[in-house]
């Protein structure tokens, strides 16, 4: 066959693009495998103790028994229509188990300003907390501090704060930190930002003896500088590359960032359209990176309205009451976080022990009523990948492929989906723990 253009004449050109796929590569590695938190919760570091994630689920428990303890409540208070005693199960199961998945101990929003030998005094109690949590084994598998925002009034106290919060940590654990350690920085602004954070963590690795990288962080966006620049660039990649390979997540603050739009505190809300615009841009810029993205959180919290006095009990109209006001609740977080999984963040804050059960009940209903379609899509796409890999043709979508895979990785980690659930779509224990497509499909090739 005849044809125009001759090797020698499109080798340049082909040398070029491939170099060109290189780095889109590397900049695109894809999404990590390693288990993202259905949450972050948020509590100031003066009430932080060692075994506060047990007496966080233990409320919770209490909670469910007392507004939402059987499968027809559940469903009728939260609009659940599908597998009500699945969810209600799994709810009970998880909150036994593991009732908190991410931890924050918060000197920002959740502390206040305070003096600063207060503070200072906090900073340590709260470190060797960690530290005695660390020994007893009694936090979750996620947690890490939230420290003032390195504006030029807060940097001092960020950084002071900071220093002894590690050091103490360090010096109580034996030079250890706990599992998924991270620092949050809130209200990033600029990319000078993170890279100072970055070089004070790596300034605190080499003080304590840790090893470089150790020290991880994260970012969250609440303005509107921090989505559009001034120069009308999207500065999210440059605010992660900042970070030298430290920032894991970029957690979006919803109220901070509703209130410098100028949008009126009585419509602020997760479902506002401004946060859904800018919740798709660090989606778009933060896509293959590997930086976990979470939601923020509900505010309307599932409180009673009434208190019992001692020995005086509620009246029937104030139970009454009390049960509407915190299924009402219960409601909108439990929708807010439905919202957030349709939309692709997986994760969320909670500030509430309550929240813990609605946050469980979103979970486990989104990823029960997803099961069976990513089950047959899964199946399908791993048998479609292994033909095309043994008769030798090209198979691009490993993305896709990860993405379905992914869905039951999550669902099994937060106890959504069982390992029963995952391994009915035809995949193997040891193919579902390898948590990789790629090395799925190279598997299949091998047999």
């Amino acid at each position: 066959m005849s044809t125009s253009l001759k090797p020698e004449a499109t080798q340049a050109l082909l040398v070029k693009v491939r170099e060109a796929n290189r780095r889109f590569a590397q900049q695109h590695a894809g999404d990590v495998a390693a288990r993202q938190p259905v949450h972050t919760v948020y509590g100031g570091a003066h009430l932080f103790k060692a075994d506060l994630a047990g007496k966080l689920g233990g409320i919770a428990i209490k909670f469910l028994r007392e507004y939402l303890p059987d499968p027809e409540t559940l469903s009728a208070a939260l609009g659940l229509h599908e597998n009500a005693s699945r969810v209600h199960e799994r709810i009970v199961e998880k909150l036994m188990r593991e009732p908190v998945e991410d931890l924050r101990c918060d000197f920002e929003d959740g502390y206040g300003n305070r003096p600063d030998a207060e503070e200072d005094a906090h900073a340590r109690e709260a470190a060797l907390e960690m530290a005695r949590g660390m020994a007893e084994q009694t936090l979750p598998p996620f947690i890490g501090i939230r420290i003032k925002s390195f504006s030029d009034e807060l940097l001092p106290r960020a950084v002071r704060t900071l220093d002894l919060f590690v050091t103490t940590l360090l010096s109580a654990s034996g030079g250890r930190l706990p599992a998924n350690f991270v620092v949050t920085l809130p209200k990033v602004n600029l990319a000078e930002q993170v890279r100072t954070l970055a070089a004070l963590l790596a300034m605190l690795e080499e003080a304590n003896g840790l090893s470089r990288g150790a020290l991880k962080l994260e970012i969250m966006i609440e303005t509107p500088q921090a989505v559009i620049a001034p120069d009308g660039s999207v500065p999210l990649r440059a605010l992660v590359s900042a970070a030298d390979g430290r920032c894991v997540a970029a957690h979006f603050g919803t109220y901070d960032y509703t209130a410098s739009l100028d949008i009126t505190a009585a419509v602020q809300s997760m479902a506002h359209p401004a946060c859904d615009f800018a919740k798709s841009v660090m989606q778009v810029a933060l896509a293959g990176t590997g930086v976990a993205l979470s939601d923020g959180a509900t505010t309307r919290l599932p409180i009673a309205k009434h208190k019992a006095a001692t020995g005086v009990p509620l009246t029937p109209v104030q139970f009454a009451e009390n049960r509407a006001v915190v299924h009402a609740a219960s409601r909108l977080h439990f929708e807010d976080v439905r919202r957030s999984l349709r939309d692709g963040f997986y994760q969320g804050w909670d500030l509430h022990p309550a929240q813990l059960v609605t946050r469980y009940a979103a979970v486990a209903s989104f990823f029960l009523e997803g099961q069976d379609a990513a089950s047959r899509r899964l199946q399908n796409f791993v048998e479609k990948a292994a033909q095309a890999t043994l008769s030798g043709d090209a198979f691009d979508d490993a993305a896709t492929g990860q993405g379905l895979l992914n869905f039951f990785l999550r669902g099994v980690n937060c106890g959504a989906l069982t390992e029963a659930d995952a391994l009915a779509t035809g995949l193997t224990l040891d193919e579902l723990r390898g948590k990789s497509f790629v090395k799925l499909v190279a598997g299949r090739r091998a047999k």
